[in-house]
């Protein structure tokens, strides 16, 4: 799968598309496993099958045409200058829909994207750390742009860009996009003295 317009210099440069998968995190720590991964490397899937949020749960993608990616990324940098990373994705991931579409979300510290209390979106950030030092992170980002129907035991707490502002969201724009911003975001935090 290509992303056009990546601006990028390795983020994105690799990416792996699955119309169907287990889960995007789940492939990138099985690539990482078998030595088979490069830096950047994006796992993109229309359904993912366990989908991986926080504390244990399952994110829901079982609707084509919603966000479901995972990218790896090395590191070797201290701790400290990657604070908050999780909150600037959800910043990048905020601007970039105002910007596209319009469309007004918020940010539910620490990694939940929510509209009208309602979950859209969500933020998985892994990482390998040694001493104080990360050596890589592995980050899932799932978002309901098109999803219509929630299961009885989300549908209070979960919508999507589609129910609540009737827009289609175009995934590929998005993540090229996301990859784009995001990549500048983490050398300036990377590079900044402290």
């Amino acid at each position: 799968m290509k992303l056009k317009k990546l601006k990028t210099k390795y983020l994105g440069r690799n990416a792996i598309y699955y119309k169907s998968i287990d889960s995007t995190q789940n492939e990138i720590f099985r690539l990482i496993k078998n030595g088979n991964i490069t830096n950047g490397t994006l796992v993109i899937a229309d359904i993912q099958t366990n989908g991986k949020g926080t504390h244990g749960r399952i994110w829901h993608t079982d609707e084509a045409n919603n966000v479901a990616f995972s990218f790896y990324i090395q590191l070797d940098c201290n701790i400290k200058k990657i604070e908050g990373i999780t909150v600037e994705i959800a910043k990048i991931i905020i601007d970039i829909l105002e910007k596209s579409y319009g469309i007004h979300l918020e940010i539910k510290l620490p990694n939940d994207i929510v509209f009208n209390d309602k979950k859209i979106g969500g933020i998985l950030t892994q990482s390998k750390i040694i001493g104080e030092n990360v050596k890589y992170l592995v980050i899932g980002i799932g978002m309901n742009t098109s999803k219509m129907k929630f299961s009885e035991d989300i549908k209070e707490i979960a919508t999507s860009i589609k129910k609540e502002f009737g827009r289609d969201v175009d995934i590929n724009e998005f993540i090229t996009d996301f990859c784009n911003e995001f990549e500048g975001k983490l050398l300036e935090m990377v590079e900044h003295k402290n």
